[in-house]
């Protein structure tokens, strides 16, 4: 089989596209850049606004929720404003400046009779939006337009929307909105930020210390506090990067603008750089350029949100870091700030360096001790193999009940995947872009991730309050050679059960490409239901079992928290503690081999069942299933194999080598024994304790497997570089 993919390497090399072959990022990098430049975006917002200069103001009453009309018309309006003040402060064109105090007076002239939005959320309605969220926004862009232009308008102009605009707006949003202004969340940055600004660009510093303490001006709130409390040390947002990406760009240009006007705050230097720790945290936390889909996130989102290209432009102005232009490059658009000019140069003077990705480790909660988000990744290409273990805290509001979950990519794509939210942004139709009812009662629940299920209940019984208490404890995150591991576990999920998992990505020659040793073990003193979900990326090839499909006729798996809107496709029994699942994703193969119970049970489900109005996505998974009076063990090698070709017409190694998948146990010892069809064997030694100098023991087919430290990888005896 070697032989014959070496004699087809010549012809994979004409179907790269084909194949599906990545270019590793470093590969990439060239001093010549093709791509859009800052002169290009220059051009096209001078285009976009020359369309519009010459038009009305169209100003429409606040009607529609988020993606209608109104809604869309007032934020393109803000759009417009923003770019024309930018546009004047680059090119010193007055047109510019006019067509903004233009737009800028239209608004001063209806905002103050308009009352709360019609629409109005159920949360901190808005007056201009049906949440005064978006009114921040609004209030972001515009308040950095005036303070570009407002040394080309009459004393008669600037009170008029100073006063009627400006002054209205901001007050709305702070003693007008204290349960937002001062709450530590997204939406308190957006308001602070935004009011912040304002108290800058008209020359008011009463606004620029609410925003930077809080209305009272005790620091107890206020954008200070929320640098504080809503970042860890390792700069990770509580409620995940979806949300990380939306509240860097208050975060970075407010504080942008508290560096010019107050130096002496040293705002960027705050917590150790902790915004430009959340700058990398942020880039880190993306594979293919999307985010980790982890709580409230949508999957379309990735670097090139424009919230990120300001941060990445500024961080750039601030550290020089090259690596940064790569991002830069591949986010492929720019802002019209100077500091987005200066990367864009950079990039094509061939100044990129490519990014460091790297298997980190970043601790969550203010004090880095609520858990952490744990990333492996196989090598420093980022399209390489990469697992996400979820050992975070809740995330707020926004959290989703899966603790330890899991997911994994490779060659560019999501394998192992996690659901995201039930939400269609801004599309009007769907609940008026708002979240789903779906996305509560089945986004959130346990059984729509890869994490451990106990009796068809998630975690904390579903309850926020009970899981933003609570969070993993942690075990030892070791990045060594050719093994890349974390553990962690938890008492508080369940009342009765305790459970901990550990994730691994290991090399070694018995395996063409690094594999992934999983094991989810959880302990109890009473008989439970355990269900362990894999949400493939994929069609299923093979399995070692005889499946029992439903054909005719398909039953939702059970009727609460989540399991409803699962159909129960088919179903089979496991082979002598042994079930292996194969299945393609494009050009690769991917097989989950696991050492389950006797007589666990493999269910198959896909989604949609009770969604009559098709508001979720139709995903498969499987789910191994045990019911057990001691606790449970499940341990499994993800591995993936061959490569499916249909242009050329061949196929490789579309087979598992793995023949056999063990599990052994001392006390707190354990030994996962991976033994290949030809023969080879590959374990993994697992303690409990961190103690490097501590050694352990397992007894494994009467051999004595010892070790020292908290983990160990014995290769399979062939191995030579890099041994143990």
């Amino acid at each position: 089989m070697r032989i014959l993919t070496t004699l087809l390497a010549a012809t994979a090399i004409i179907c790269v596209a084909s194949c599906g072959d990545k270019v590793s990022a470093p590969a990439m990098q060239s001093s010549t850049y093709s791509g859009p430049t800052f002169e290009s975006t220059l051009a096209s917002a001078k285009a976009r606004l020359q369309a519009q200069m010459d038009a009305p103001a169209v100003i429409p009453v606040p009607k529609d929720p988020g993606g209608g009309y109104t809604h869309e018309k007032h934020k393109a309006n803000s759009t417009l404003i923003y770019e024309a003040g930018q546009l004047y402060k680059l090119t010193g064109e007055k047109q510019y400046a006019d067509f903004a105090g233009k737009l800028l007076l239209a608004y001063a002239d209806v905002y103050p009779q308009w009352p709360l939005h019609p629409a109005k959320k159920e949360q901190s309605p808005g007056r201009m939006f049906w949440q005064n969220l978006n009114e921040s926004m609004f209030l972001l862009n515009v308040s950095q337009s005036y303070a570009a232009i407002k040394d080309t308008l009459t004393q008669e102009q600037r009170d008029k929307i100073e006063t009627d605009l400006l002054r209205d707006m901001a007050d709305f949003l702070s003693d007008g909105s204290p349960e937002t202004f001062n709450k530590v969340h997204n939406h308190g940055t957006w308001a602070t930020a935004a009011v912040g600004l304002t108290g800058y660009a008209i020359g008011d510093d009463e606004y620029v210390q609410q925003a930077l303490l809080g209305l009272d001006k005790s620091g107890d709130a206020g954008f200070l506090k929320q640098m504080d409390k809503l970042f860890s040390p390792d700069g990770y947002y509580n409620e995940g990067p979806y949300y990380q990406r939306f509240a860097m760009m208050p975060f970075v240009i407010f504080a942008q603008e508290v560096e010019r006007n107050n130096p002496e705050l040293e705002i960027f230097e705050k917590r150790d750089a902790i915004l430009m720790k959340a700058i990398d945290a942020t880039i880190q936390q993306n594979y293919g350029g999307l985010f980790f889909p982890i709580n409230d996130a949508i999957k379309d989102k990735g670097i090139a949100t424009r919230e990120l290209v300001h941060g990445v432009a500024i961080a750039y102005e601030l550290t020089g870091d090259k690596g940064l232009l790569s991002v830069a490059q591949e986010q492929g658009r720019f802002m019209l700030t100077p500091e987005s000019r200066k990367v864009s140069e950079d990039i094509s003077a061939g100044k990129s360096e490519p990014f460091d990705y790297k298997t980190i480790r970043f601790g969550d909660g203010e004090d880095g001790t609520e858990g952490a988000l744990d990333v492996l990744r196989a090598s420093k290409d980022p399209q390489d193999l990469v697992v996400v273990a979820k050992n975070t805290s809740q995330g707020l509001g926004h959290g989703h009940f899966d603790k330890m979950g899991l997911l994994i990519y490779d060659q560019g794509k999501e394998i192992l995947r996690d659901y995201g939210a039930a939400r269609f942004l801004n599309v009007e139709a769907k609940y008026g872009g708002h979240y789903l009812f779906e996305n509560n009662a089945y986004a959130k629940q346990t059984v729509a991730h890869n994490a451990l299920v106990v009796d068809e209940t998630s975690h904390f019984n579903g309850d926020v309050n009970v899981g933003n208490q609570n969070a993993p404890i942690l075990g030892t995150f070791w990045d060594d050679g050719d093994l890349k591991i974390t553990t962690a576990s938890i008492e508080t999920a369940y009342d009765d059960v305790a459970f901990d998992r550990t994730v691994a990505i290991i090399k070694d020659q018995a395996f063409e490409n690094p594999i992934i040793v999983d094991l989810v073990e959880a302990h109890s003193e009473t008989p439970h239901q355990y269900d362990l979900p894999f949400h493939y990326n994929g069609q299923i090839i093979e399995t070692n079992f005889k499946l029992a499909a439903y054909k005719n006729m398909r039953a939702p798996l059970g009727n609460k928290n989540g399991y409803e809107y699962l159909w129960k496709v088919a179903d089979s029994k496991a082979v002598d503690g042994l079930s292996q699942v194969t299945f393609l994703l494009d050009t690769r193969f991917y097989t989950i081999t696991s050492s389950v119970p006797q007589n666990t049970d493999v269910i198959f489900t896909e989604v949609g069942a009770n969604d009559p109005n098709f508001n979720l996505r139709r995903e498969p998974a499987f789910i191994l299933r045990s019911r057990k009076s001691d606790g449970v063990s499940y341990a499994s090698v993800f591995e993936p194999h061959g490569e499916y070709n249909p242009t050329v017409e061949f196929t490789l190694e579309s087979h598992s080598r793995v023949k056999s998948v063990k599990h052994y146990e001392n006390g707190g010892d354990e030994l996962i024994v991976i033994e290949t069809k030809s023969g080879e064997v590959v374990a993994l030694g697992v303690s409990g304790d961190a103690d490097e100098a501590k050694p352990h023991s397992v007894s494994a087919n009467g051999k004595d497997m010892t070790w020292t430290g908290p983990y160990h990888l014995f290769h399979s005896v062939a191995h030579t570089a890099g041994a143990k």
